[in-house]
């Protein structure tokens, strides 16, 4: 798993893998050495469970950000990180080509975010969509179903904030001012079905 998470990581260039550690009880040490900006957390570890280390983490080093990597996609798990101090949660079955984006963009957020896989009906991504990440899309294709900025963040898992933050990258990744366009846009390119143009700003 470390080898296959480190190959992600290193194709993506998002991110620099400084560390490394296959047991539970290593990594408050290896912070403490090597003193990275953001920790990769699994839940079930030896020695020692992921959100225990994610609780002493952030008591020792609250500047260190700290992304969950695990199976466990439940309620409550994400639930518990997110309590704890977590930036964000990915789980496991994710596309792994995405790793490093979803990293950066957990840490770069206002809120805690959760990365999952989308359901079944879900329209998938469109190859190469000029560059927007993987939550910017599943917010513009909300947006484009006419849900607001709240109803969003609970589909997603988000705060407000966070759906505003993403939304403002996203009008200036394609060029665009308002709701409106933004949810043409997705309709245009074949990103949301059963779409509405939204009201409101």
């Amino acid at each position: 798993m470390l080898a296959a998470v480190r190959r992600a990581l290193e194709r993506a260039g998002e991110v620099e893998v400084v560390g490394e550690v296959d047991d539970a009880t290593r990594i408050i040490p290896a912070v403490g050495e090597v003193r990275p900006d953001v920790v990769l957390l699994d839940i079930r570890m030896p020695q020692l469970d992921g959100l225990t280390c994610l609780e002493r983490l952030k008591k020792l080093y609250p500047d260190v950000s700290v992304v969950i990597l695990s199976t466990f996609g439940g309620d409550e798990h994400l639930d518990a990180a997110r309590d704890r101090g977590a930036s964000g949660y990915i789980v496991k079955t994710v596309d792994p080509l995405g790793l490093g984006t979803m990293i950066a963009e957990a840490v770069s957020s206002p809120d805690f975010v959760v990365f999952r896989p989308d359901a079944p009906d879900a329209e998938p991504p469109v190859e190469g969509q000029v560059g927007l990440s993987e939550r910017e899309l599943a917010i513009l294709r909300a947006l484009a179903r006419g849900l607001t900025n709240k109803e969003i963040g609970r589909e997603l898992w988000v705060s407000e904030q966070t759906v505003k933050f993403h939304l403002r990258n996203i009008y200036r990744k394609l060029d665009l001012s308002s709701r409106t366009e933004a949810a043409r846009y997705a309709i245009a390119h074949g990103l949301a079905t059963g779409s509405r143009l939204p009201t409101g700003a």
